[in-house]
């Protein structure tokens, strides 16, 4: 049962709420902790956490592994793998910061099994990760390609400009929109049932509902956001 209620309402509980008003404002605009921001706290902390006791194991790191340690060789091989078929030599410049997204937006996917409203079902936080991979995409093409990374967007032709520079500003809206509107989604289906249905037959499906919305398409979205983050990047290298 998701931990966020306001009212007696299930269905909505899988809405974005406000829980606290801020005392004070932000250029003139109200300021509230809604159920966005105490889910990306809680993924925040357990993220840290799994990174420091991860980090603490791996210090005291055996020969053979086993258990945890193997599976922690086993992601981090995954997600080398997945580096070297796009970004190649490149790809340890760059493999951090696909890890940490990677772990976010994975995280933050799979939250709903943990009763919350997954932080990547609100346009804010998918639009700030798109924000970070345009920032990352332009500075690389600036630091490797100097003036040619804006004179690129004249050819083959310099009528095409319009169209080369909405391409730039576009693929950080596609795959923050992708990302949302997938998640959304889902949590609409989800809402929809748990608001819809008598509360006898609230857990006839949703086990189901909840393997596809939140893992299935969960983990397929975080691999699509990552890959399209390294395929703007190595365009720019």
């Amino acid at each position: 049962m998701p931990i966020f209620l306001a009212n007696n309402s299930l269905a909505e509980s899988f809405m974005i709420r406000g829980i606290y008003k801020m005392p004070f404002l932000f250029l003139g605009q109200e300021v509230w902790i809604t159920t966005t921001t105490v889910s990306t706290i809680i993924i925040t902390i357990m993220l840290l956490a799994f990174g420091i006791f991860a980090g603490s194991k791996l210090k005291n790191a055996k020969e053979i592994p086993t258990g945890f340690q193997n599976f922690i060789e086993m992601a981090v091989e995954a997600l080398n793998s997945m580096g070297d078929g796009i970004l190649g030599e490149n790809k340890n410049r760059f493999i951090n910061y696909i890890g940490t997204i990677f772990l976010f937006i994975l995280t933050s996917n799979l939250s709903g099994f943990m009763g919350m409203r997954a932080p990547t079902a609100d346009y804010g936080v998918t639009f700030c990760l798109g924000i970070f991979t345009f920032a990352i995409v332009q500075f690389q093409g600036i630091k490797n390609h100097g003036i040619g990374h804006f004179t690129s967007l004249f050819q083959p032709v310099p009528v095409l400009f319009p169209i080369n520079l909405i391409g730039e500003f576009a693929n950080p809206l596609s795959i923050s929109l992708r990302l949302f509107a997938n998640l959304l989604s889902g949590v609409i289906m989800l809402g929809l049932w748990y608001g819809m249905m008598p509360i006898f037959t609230q857990l006839a499906i949703p086990s189901f509902l909840h393997a596809y919305c939140d893992l299935f398409s969960g983990c397929i979205q975080t691999y699509v956001f990552c890959m399209l983050t390294m395929v703007y990047v190595n365009d720019k290298l």
